[in-house]
């Protein structure tokens, strides 16, 4: 009665994951059982800081000092690393070369949280929570798109504008290693059965 099916893409490879989640529970509720508060406190911070960076990211340091910040319990540097550990291995966070950032599991279970704190981390292209991201420049435009979702709405483009105010996309375009139409089509995203490359950061 309460159980509901959510969809969300991978933003490391494109690739459509599905979940089903209990609407009973509140985005960290779910997570209550295997957390402590103060856990729950760093893990939250940590999440607002990668959907605040510039780029979908937070280094081990950066999340380390923001132990010092949690007030529901004092928390050490080392209890921290090891909150940081599970955080990974529970598939809430994505750890790679000491940079964090979230799981598709994460961004999928703590999308009504998402879109309600970070209204416009949305993709333009998919309309899915989009957290590793370019973001058109024009201050009165300002739309995101997912690293797949450019590459599949900009490929064979050699000068790409926005799609929506039609400005200069002045980002790199990423290359992929899978053809387009097995990308997932506006508004109807679909399994994709290989995988992308790595995608490169945006210009600056």
């Amino acid at each position: 009665m309460f159980m509901h099916i959510r969809c969300g893409m991978s933003e490391e490879d494109g690739q459509q994951y599905y979940a089903l989640v209990n609407l009973a529970d509140t985005e960290i509720t779910r997570m209550a059982t295997d957390y402590s508060d103060n856990e729950l406190e760093l893990f939250r911070k940590a999440m607002d800081f990668i959907l605040d960076s510039d780029n979908g990211l937070a280094s081990s340091t950066d999340i380390l000092n923001l132990a010092d910040t949690v007030q529901t319990k004092k928390m050490k540097k080392k209890d921290a690393e090891q909150v940081l550990q599970r955080l990974v291995q529970n598939k809430w966070l994505c750890e790679k070369n000491g940079e964090y950032s979230l799981s598709t599991r994460c961004i999928i279970e703590m999308e009504p949280y998402i879109r309600n704190v970070y209204q416009d981390s949305v993709c333009n292209i998919c309309h899915n929570v989009a957290v590793q991201s370019q973001m058109c420049e024009n201050p009165l435009c300002g739309i995101r798109m997912h690293f797949p979702c450019v590459a599949r709405v900009f490929r064979g483009q050699p000068e790409p504008h926005c799609p929506a105010c039609k400005d200069f996309w002045p980002h790199e375009i990423p290359e992929l290693n899978i053809s387009q139409s097995q990308l997932p089509a506006p508004s109807q995203p679909g399994p994709s059965n290989e995988k992308a490359s790595r995608y490169g950061r945006p210009r600056r």
